[in-house]
């Protein structure tokens, strides 16, 4: 299982992909920090694991994995290879899921590259470049389809039929995971296109630490937003996780969580939420 971590440049995605890791991403105030993807093998926290070794007593445990890259910044054109577009859009698709990181929160320490804070216009900026890469992808397909399909090929005749489909969705600037299809082997033939957009997302609304606790009305826009997705929206206060991360001891993270009324990191659940993607 392969995450990849995305969004807009400084909306915390490396500082969330060392919460996850426990790695030293460069984590900087300026576009394009990252420039070669980082990775990370993260064990995922599964409590039922710790019952099941006091009651068996195995040799050896080994937790569920799962792979974590934090990828660069995505800026408006990079479907036409603008920022890091083409390097970002190779690196995402290798992925089996999606991290979306949108920033939820006002500092204006923090340099946002369009001037101001907007989940729902960030969240759109990075849709539009993956649809228009998948639209690309599809019309190539298509345009190879369309000429076997015309000589009477009932398979050829088939698959133009759901690639019109896709063609349409994303020209309708929607993303594939949105659509429902009629059967099997409809899904299976679309899965093995490999679209961006066919992947499973989960969004990350970054908020500062009173907003994860009383709630935040940009994290209740983005819900709205992804309704038709079918994807889980998590509230971290990634700021806040990087500073559990810190901690030296066990001790001290637990009693960190304590004062802050939790039982966990809230990146740990991230990572479940990302292993069951």
């Amino acid at each position: 299982m392969k995450a990849g971590i995305v969004g807009l440049p400084n909306v915390g995605k490396s500082t969330l992909f060392n919460c996850l890791s426990n790695a030293k991403a460069q984590s900087a105030n300026f576009p394009f920090c990252t420039i070669e993807p980082n990775v990370g093998v993260v064990n995922v926290p599964d409590p039922r694991l710790e019952v099941l070794e006091s009651l068996v007593d195995p040799e050896r445990v080994v937790p569920a994995t799962v792979e974590i890259v934090d990828i660069a910044g995505l800026v408006k054109g990079a479907s036409k290879g603008e920022g890091l577009g083409n390097q970002f859009l190779g690196n995402i698709r290798e992925t089996d899921a999606i991290i979306h990181v949108l920033r939820c929160f006002e500092d204006p320490n923090i340099v946002h590259v369009d001037g101001s804070v907007d989940p729902i216009r960030d969240k759109e900026t990075i849709d539009i470049e993956l649809q228009l890469k998948d639209l690309e992808s599809v019309e190539k397909r298509l345009e190879k389809v369309s000429r076997a399909a015309k000589t009477g090929n009932k398979e050829a005749q088939k698959e133009k039929e759901i690639l019109d489909q896709l063609k349409s969705c994303l020209e309708s600037g929607n993303s594939i995971r949105t659509l429902v299809f009629d059967n099997k082997d409809q899904q299976i033939f679309v899965s093995s296109l490999q679209l961006i957009t066919d992947k499973p997302v989960l969004y990350v609304c970054n908020v500062d630490e009173s907003a994860a606790a009383t709630g935040n009305a940009m994290v209740e826009r983005v819900k709205e937003a992804v309704a038709s997705e079918n994807a889980e929206v998590i509230v971290l206060a990634v700021g806040t996780e990087a500073d559990i991360t810190e901690l030296e001891s066990y001790e001290e993270r637990q009693m960190f969580l304590e004062d802050m009324g939790l039982s966990e990191p809230g990146s740990a659940k991230l990572i479940r939420s990302a292993s069951n993607s």
